[in-house]
């Protein structure tokens, strides 16, 4: 089978659903890190707690609250990487499996389509889970970097280093948290990625229920008001 009779097995519809599928998460993800300043996302608002908590960290004494802050982010992105590897596994396993799961799923579909075909919609969530992995990954060693970066702020301060250190790792801090946050929504998008096994009609309902969540939760949530009602104190 060719690339041209592989590409012919799927309809139009299938290749809007996957241009929405991406741009919905390029356009979410620019858009909840170019957030205009006087409607600012959680994660711009969070972002701001980060530097006035490197901040507070300078006359912190002892600092073993902010080591254990530390760990802490660090497990998390420790975690959620050890997941992206394991649903990886079970993708890829699906995949060595795929005569098994075309006949499983073309019932749940009714459509009769190739194994090939199941193969290629398996892929995407497997891009997904991919680019979440890496964001963990690099996420994890970006606070491993801050932990550094805070260790080296002088304990007298007084220090003129003390708020050029402190600063340094803040933004560290917050480029961590950028890519934990990209991480979250690679899976996020992996999960509604799998709506195009049953079809693409199924897929784009799918995206569009992800966007209305994540949008809900960067820029309407109870937690964002509660952030903005501290910031007016």
């Amino acid at each position: 089978m060719t690339w041209m009779d592989r590409i012919s097995l799927f309809e139009p519809l299938d290749y809007v659903a996957l241009a929405g599928i991406f741009a919905a998460w390029f356009g979410l993800t620019w858009v909840i890190e170019h957030a205009n300043p006087k409607r600012p996302s959680v994660s711009h608002l969070m972002a701001q707690y980060r530097r006035e908590w490197m901040a507070q960290m300078i006359t912190r004494q002892p600092r073993v609250f902010d080591a254990q802050m530390i760990s802490t982010l660090r497990q998390s992105t420790a975690f959620f990487a050890s997941t992206s590897v394991i649903a990886l596994g079970g993708t890829l396993a699906l995949l060595g499996n795929s005569e098994r799961l075309s006949t499983v799923v073309a019932d749940l579909a009714l459509t009769d389509l190739p194994t090939v075909a199941w193969e290629f919609k398996m892929l995407l969530p497997l891009v997904f889970l991919t680019d979440g992995f890496l964001k963990f990954v690099w996420s994890n060693r970006l606070f491993g970097y801050c932990s550094v970066l805070m260790a080296a702020v002088p304990n007298e301060p007084d220090d003129p280093r003390a708020p050029m250190l402190a600063n340094k790792a803040a933004e560290i801090n917050i480029t961590a948290a950028r890519s934990f946050n990209r991480g979250l929504r690679s899976l996020y998008f992996a999960l509604a990625s799998l709506g195009w096994v049953i079809g693409p009609i199924l897929l784009g309902f799918t995206v569009v229920l992800t966007v209305v969540i994540v949008w809900r939760r960067e820029f309407t949530s109870q937690s964002r008001r509660i952030l903005l009602e501290n910031d007016a104190l």
